[in-house]
């Protein structure tokens, strides 16, 4: 028999791999194939350098973009190590490998019973902070993600998610209802917010000098339902995760709903530049995101994005 190795069996080998090859082994696997993926990323290793250009707010000379671009997907790479090691791990792991800044922001949110949103880049490894507030404080942690092609492989993620204690549901028209009804079981709603995916409804901000779209999502939801917006990031350091949680951005209504939306994004916007400058190598947003990415990749540029140049 032979073995198909598609995305789904690929992803699915490297989880069992990452359970059972001795740590420092898999380790050393993802610092090398992060640097030959690096080398042959095509467009993906042009975003990368524009976003560290963008975050470092410099040019970088051809040195130093070989050694952070290297960097930045070998710390993807350890995304995904460390979140297909997590079933593995007993809960003094998790624990001993977790530290973080604000989380009373979090526990304030639910003793008030309003549940919370948090608000997250594409950086570090979000999935063991997940994991650590429902196996440590058995939260009920609600995951609102991509829906990857193919079909085969998010339904393999949202297993494997659901499995770390998470109930996951994909971008799309199931996504606001089920933010609502977590938040009204006073549960905590994941939102990487730091691109836009899928058909979700996005809104004008300066997000790192430039015009681009985030996700309307969050502050729409914080506006109708008053429970807090939080910022936060996840980042690696050292060989434990570090999580800061910042206060909830201002949900006070100020004139027209759709002025507000804009207002709180553009918030959400500046403290996620906040995070992503602390680490620029650990962001791994790999997809096109303003409209001079989509020039410089000599691709036309989204109808949605037209307007902003």
């Amino acid at each position: 028999m032979t073995l198909r190795l598609d995305s789904t069996t690929t992803h699915k080998l490297a989880a069992v791999a990452a359970r059972y090859v001795p740590r420092p082994v898999s380790q050393l696997a993802v610092t090398v194939g992060g640097t030959l993926a690096s080398l042959f990323a095509g467009d993906r290793r042009v975003i990368v350098e524009r976003n560290i250009e963008r975050a470092t707010g410099r040019s970088l000379n051809a040195t130093e973009r070989r050694k952070v671009v290297a960097r930045t997907f070998s710390a993807y790479g350890r995304y995904y190590l460390d979140s297909f090691r997590l079933p593995s791990l007993d809960a003094q792991t998790i624990d001993d490998g977790f530290q973080y800044n604000g989380f009373q922001h979090i526990t304030n949110a639910l003793d008030a019973g309003t549940g919370c949103v948090l608000v997250l880049p594409h950086l570090g490894g979000w999935e063991w902070a997940a994991f650590w507030l429902t196996k440590i404080h058995g939260f009920r942690v609600t995951a609102v993600v991509e829906p990857l092609q193919p079909p085969e492989l998010f339904e393999w993620f949202k297993s494997f998610r659901e499995s770390l204690g998470m109930d996951v549901v994909p971008v799309g028209p199931e996504a606001g209802p089920a933010i609502l009804d977590a938040l009204s079981k006073n549960s905590v709603v994941c939102l990487l917010s730091d691109r836009i995916v899928a058909d979700a409804v996005g809104v004008p901000v300066d997000f790192f000098g430039e015009r681009t779209l985030l996700p309307a999502g969050p502050a729409m939801v914080g506006l109708r339902t008053g429970a807090p917006v939080l910022p936060v990031a996840v980042y690696f350091d050292g060989e434990r995760h570090f999580a800061e949680v910042r206060p909830s951005v201002s949900l006070e209504r100020h004139g027209r709903f759709r002025d507000d939306v804009q207002r709180v994004t553009q918030e959400l916007a500046t403290e996620l530049e906040r995070f992503v400058r602390k680490a620029p190598e650990q962001w791994h947003v790999l997809q096109p995101g303003w409209p001079s990415d989509f020039r410089a990749l000599g691709r036309p540029i989204p109808e949605k994005l037209r307007s902003l140049q």
